[in-house]
């Protein structure tokens, strides 16, 4: 089943690259080359000045590697108009050639299997603007109401190297970090990790922040500006957690009312999800002037202070106004994003689909079943089914941005179809233990699923990751029968649906060929928590 799932996987990915033209560029950027399979991640030091009114960084970053297997080559990126001004192994300069944003270093020391060795990277530039951040990233250069500076930094699609020298690929996740930023001594940084010590630097600070855990290159950020900070403790199920929030002075009030869905968030995701799984790294609210991101252990949060997504309900049921959509959506996604973390941006679901669902998932904690139901039923209405929600493969092309919330329905309905929710709890926390800290495929989380609940979910996740197909059930009602098939399905499509017979719950079987079956009465309603269509005939 294992091998199925990744050929089909490959088969559509080598499809969509011939359909659509990619370039060289998008497959340095979006494969695992040659010159990046050979070493393996250990540890970055970040250090970058930034300089606001200038719109100007400048700074290094010391890559320390383990050898995989001997190699001449190393590749790094970093977008332009950003410029590498040296590159330095053991005292020695090396050269490099680059080719686009991707810049392939040619070694002169020898590289042994075993060994760890270290590149120290000297760059600076005017770094690409986001034009609509968080969507269209770089680096957001605004100010606040007061006129200081207001940065912040989002890449995610785009890429880490739009800002910084690293492997950009998502596949490899350096094993820990350190985060040393310098900003104008008026205004502070806030990054990821834990503050370890402010530097004094007459016009300038340096905060370095300290990260213990495995993290993704585009969940490394920066955020400046003249904030103010406030915290708690949060007795979960590791022990006690730091929870901090940095955010504008002006904003101080609204925050500390706001923010006290945080703890809310921390029950209901490490119930249903498992502990949260970076708390020697603590966990930060930080304010940032654009919506939010889920930078690791550093969510940025733009909401406005409002319940909804900036005051709408994108559910439609009136339970989307329970909460604050980003703090809820975008802290979901420690768990999927930046704990189980996707290798290709094609599988992209695994962060957003899950997390939409979390949302939900969310509201059954604290407000019951069917509140949870009706939400996620609601955002149905955002679904458009106009391309297949996994991509093309190596590429760094992401599918249809269904994958929020037909994402997040086909999660719902694969609920009902294990039949047990305690079951399906631990099914969502054994995913976070059994790929804790680790890089993953789609196909890897659609074995575990099937395997965990006992069935075969194979022609399951091909209909709704891999197709725009709903599945429709047509049926006829004759003489105290229903006569029933789908239509719009993948081959051995085979899904059980349950329909309720003057209120009794039945359960029905359909598949490609037609049924039939004798009913206990007239009145048939189907149950809305499946995702499908259904035609009376």
């Amino acid at each position: 089943m294992k091998q199925s799932f990744f050929l089909i996987a490959l088969l559509l990915g080598a499809w969509a690259i011939n359909a659509q033209n990619f370039t060289r560029q998008d497959t340095l950027r979006g494969s695992i080359t040659p010159e990046r399979e050979w070493w393996d991640l250990n540890y970055y030091d970040l250090n970058v000045k930034v300089e606001p009114f200038k719109k100007f960084i400048s700074g290094y970053n010391i890559v320390r590697y383990k050898v995989l297997e001997q190699a001449k080559t190393l590749q790094i990126d970093l977008q332009a108009p950003m410029k590498i001004e040296s590159i330095v192994q053991d005292g020695r300069k090396l050269k490099f050639i680059s080719e686009g944003n991707a810049h392939f270093i040619k070694l002169k020391k020898k590289q042994i299997p075993g060994e760890f060795n270290q590149l120290k990277i000297t760059y600076s530039g005017y770094p690409r603007e986001a034009v609509r951040a968080p969507w269209d990233g770089g680096f957001s250069w605004k100010e606040d109401e007061n006129g200081n500076p207001f940065v912040a930094t989002s890449c995610q699609g785009l890429g880490a190297s739009v800002w910084w020298p690293n492997k950009d690929h998502m596949y490899d996740e350096v094993d820990s970090m350190r985060i040393s930023v310098t900003v104008p001594k008026d205004l502070m940084d806030v990054s990821n990790g834990q503050l370890e010590s402010v530097e004094d630097k007459g016009d300038f600070k340096t905060y370095n922040w300290a990260v213990k855990n495995p993290i993704n290159n585009y969940g490394v950020n920066v955020n400046i500006g003249n904030y103010t900070q406030f915290g708690e403790i949060y007795e979960g199920e590791n022990g006690p957690l730091k929870l901090d929030y940095y955010v504008l002075p002006e904003n101080l009030e609204k925050a500390k009312k706001q923010f006290a869905q945080t703890p809310m968030m921390m029950r209901a995701f490490e119930h249903w999800f498992g502990p949260y799984p970076f708390y020697e790294d603590g966990f930060k609210l930080v304010e940032v002037p654009y919506l939010g991101m889920e930078h690791q252990s550093s969510v940025t949060y733009g909401n406005k202070y409002q319940n909804g997504y900036l005051g709408r309900d994108l559910s439609g049921t009136g339970w989307g106004l329970q909460f604050d959509f980003i703090i809820i959506h975008e802290a979901g996604h420690e768990w999927f994003a930046n704990n189980i973390t996707y290798k290709d941006i094609a599988d992209m679901w695994v962060h957003e689909g899950f997390t939409a669902y979390s949302e939900n998932l969310y509201l059954d904690y604290h407000f019951g079943k069917k509140a949870s139901a009706e939400y996620v039923i609601g955002t149905r209405a955002n679904i458009q089914n106009d391309k297949p929600i996994i991509g093309p493969y190596g590429v760094n092309k992401e599918g249809s941005g269904d994958m929020y919330y037909k994402g997040a329905n086909m999660l719902h309905t694969l609920r009902q179809l294990v039949e047990d929710d305690d079951k399906w709890r631990q099914m969502l926390r054994g995913l976070n233990k059994e790929f804790y800290h680790q890089t993953v495929t789609s196909a890897q989380i659609e074995n575990y699923l099937s395997e965990m609940s006992g069935k075969d979910l194979s022609a399951f996740f091909n209909q709704y990751l891999r197709t725009t197909m709903i599945p429709k059930l047509e049926y006829k009602m004759e003489d105290g029968s229903i006569t029933y098939r789908y239509d719009n399905i993948v081959k051995d499509f085979d899904m059980p649906i349950r329909i309720f017979v003057e209120g009794l719950e039945k359960w029905l079987f359909p598949s490609a060929e037609w049924k039939a079956e004798k009913l206990d009465g007239a009145q048939v309603d189907f149950d809305k928590n499946f995702y499908i269509e259904t035609q009376k005939i």
